[in-house]
């Protein structure tokens, strides 16, 4: 990939200007702004939110947003693949499952073109939008830059840019990297890497590179309190995801000739996409400083930690992010993952263990094979295990893990996550209809075989 400037820290005070001198000193809402820019602030909480709980960022820009959109230009847009978690707004019949439930890979025809949102299918959604709470999870696949050929246009395109003002967006790539430009400046991602929108900012997803004959990943939309990192209790200062490795974009100048040309504005907004016209470039923000803006993280660099002795922990020690609940210390939502690690512990089943939990699983596999899933579960698919439903290792796991010999091992070339929620997470239509669904993958755990006998193992 190219290389970028990056701001690092996750939720510093950051300040940057592509401008020297743009960026205001002292005060954030001069009379008059240098180079006669506009100062915008965008709040991603309540103004009377405790400090440290408090985000917000100050944006120099040629224009006001306040002119991206009028009332009497916004039309409706179908998305009929892309749902939310919103009984008003429901645009197809969503199903509880009381069963396991797993996908096979997205895939895109040769013939097909698809851009970023056009390639969004939604499979599961939890709580409510409208009570911010909850999540989406989806999976995307697509080929094409996010611009409309339009022959009015002397470009022959016209850009689109989202906004989605009902969620903070995860973006975790799994085949194809991607470029986002927003309004804060440019990041660029690629498999083993994740983004974060936060709620509210304008961005665009492009295909970085030409060589991938399409991109493929995984969205979750995050209708709850912003991710932030998770405590670490016993463990320490250390460990998990360091707060440096968060890398925040630099302001960019957009050319001054592009600054006039025509976009478009795509808004999602109470599970709605609205569409409207806009007349100037909206990537206009020439600086910006505070603690509000996107940001990517390489999975990479997550220190992972386990046991040394026997037994295993529980997968909390795997949260990269998590977003809080009204409950201390019940997510509504964690980001979870299963990298590279050593296994050491003595005596002891090593995959995870059979278990019933009072949260809610979305899984999906980035590279590798899952340790607790020997056979099945593919690159770029996806599972579900809804709250309190019994899952763990398929029967091939559990017999290779019962007769193993207990060296040290290292599991490598593996990465898996898990999008956890408190909520029950309902299915989809399309997810329940498509011929991706597994019918049979409750059968992996068919072959578990009674091995009690009344008598003592020896």
């Amino acid at each position: 990939m190219s290389a970028l400037l990056y701001q690092s820290g996750f939720g510093n005070e950051h300040c940057t200007e592509a401008l020297t001198g743009a960026l205001p000193v002292g005060q954030n809402s001069p009379q008059n702004c240098p180079y006669g820019l506009y100062a915008e602030q965008l709040s991603g909480s309540a103004f009377t939110a405790p400090r440290h709980h408090n985000l917000r960022s100050w944006l120099y820009r040629v224009r006001p947003s306040v002119i991206h959109r009028k009332d009497g230009q916004l039309s409706s847009l179908s998305c009929d693949l892309w749902e939310s978690a919103s009984p008003h707004y429901s645009q197809s019949a969503q199903t509880l499952s009381l069963a396991p439930r797993r996908w096979a890979p997205l895939s895109l025809a040769t013939n097909e073109n698809k851009t970023f949102i056009e390639g969004i299918h939604t499979y599961t959604v939890a709580g409510s939008l409208e009570h911010s709470s909850g999540m989406a999870a989806h999976l995307y696949v697509f080929n094409q830059r996010m611009e409309r050929l339009d022959a009015s246009d002397p470009r022959g395109i016209k850009p689109q840019y989202l906004i989605n003002a009902d969620a903070e967006v995860l973006i975790i790539p799994q085949k194809g990297a991607l470029e986002l430009n927003t309004e804060f400046g440019t990041l660029h991602i690629e498999p083993s890497e994740i983004a974060v929108i936060p709620r509210g900012i304008l961005f665009q997803v492009h295909p970085l590179s030409q060589e991938d004959n399409y991109c493929r990943g995984y969205l979750c939309e995050n209708y709850g309190a912003p991710f932030e990192l998770p405590q670490l209790g016993p463990i320490g200062a250390n460990c998990l995801a360091y707060p440096r490795d968060f890398l925040y974009p630099v302001a960019k100048a957009v050319p001054d000739e592009e600054l006039d040309l025509p976009s478009e504005l795509l808004t999602r907004w109470g599970g709605r996409l609205y569409q409207s016209e806009i007349p100037y470039s909206p990537l206009d923000v020439m600086a910006w400083h505070g603690n509000y803006a996107p940001y990517k993280y390489d999975l990479k660099r997550f220190c992972t930690i386990g046991s040394i002795s026997f037994d295993h922990p529980d997968p909390s020690i795997f949260t990269v992010l998590t977003s809080p609940s009204t409950t201390a210390g019940v997510a509504n939502l964690d980001f979870v993952i299963f990298p590279d690690r050593w296994l050491v512990a003595e005596h002891s089943f090593r995959p995870p263990w059979y278990h019933r939990n009072i949260m809610s699983e979305f899984m999906g596999l980035i590279k590798g094979v899952y340790d607790a899933k020997e056979k099945g579960f593919m690159p770029g698919g996806a599972s579900l295990h809804n709250m309190m439903l019994p899952h763990g290792p398929d029967a091939f796991g559990f017999e290779k893990a019962t007769q193993a010999e207990l060296a040290p091992q290292k599991l490598n070339g593996t990465l898996a996550f898990m999008l956890e929620t408190r909520l029950p997470q309902q299915i989809t239509d399309f997810a329940m209809k498509s011929d991706l669904l597994e019918e049979d993958y409750g059968e992996c755990w068919s072959g578990l075989k009674r091995h009690y006998n009344g008598r003592m193992n020896p």
